[in-house]
């Protein structure tokens, strides 16, 4: 069965474990005194992000979250953008077919777009509000991996918007550094 709650408290774990220590990760995900593991989603999520923002830096944060994208219908929506690519010639045209905007990809301005009209992260289903930004920097991760799968080259991912941080939408720059188009 799919446990979203599994999947990123072991997702944070190993993140966290990687940036310092097993008793760190432990103390992140868990709570100094183990009880955090009985909390309900919105308290554990915010209690967690919490815990990382008092133990490492912003920079360390962001980077710790990025890593725990769990992946969830990732090959589906990469299918999705590896057509789009394939059918394109240009970041406007790739962004501007009716599919494309049906996804929540635009261009504008120089850059690539990914807005949402809801909060994409199933483990969120439950959590009302965000204290900080500090968890939906795991789907600049995920949508980094796609875009980097997608068009074989580094990505930078810009958190602008989040819903569940109280915006009306989420909204990421996506920004390519190489050739997509010869």
């Amino acid at each position: 069965m799919f446990d979203i709650r599994k999947i990123q408290e072991q997702a944070i774990w190993e993140s966290v474990k990687r940036k310092s220590s097993e008793e760190t990760a432990e103390e992140i995900v868990y709570g100094t005194d183990g009880t955090a593991a009985d909390q309900d989603p919105a308290a554990w999520v915010n209690g967690t992000m919490h815990r990382l923002e008092a133990k490492f830096s912003t920079a360390d944060v962001k980077q710790i979250r990025m890593s725990c994208q769990c992946g969830y219908g990732m090959e589906e929506k990469l299918a999705l953008v590896k057509e789009l690519a394939a059918s394109s010639s240009s970041m406007e045209e790739f962004a501007g077919s009716e599919k494309a905007k049906a996804a929540g990809l635009s261009y504008r301005d120089g850059s690539l777009y990914l807005q949402f009209g809801f909060c994409p992260c199933p483990m969120l289903a439950q959590v009302e509000k965000l204290d900080t930004l500090t968890w939906c920097q795991c789907t600049t991760g995920y949508s980094k991996a796609l875009f980097e799968k997608a068009f074989g080259c580094d990505v930078d991912v810009e958190l602008l918007k989040s819903i569940k941080y109280g915006d009306d939408i989420c909204l990421m720059r996506i920004v390519p550094h190489g050739v997509i188009w010869g």
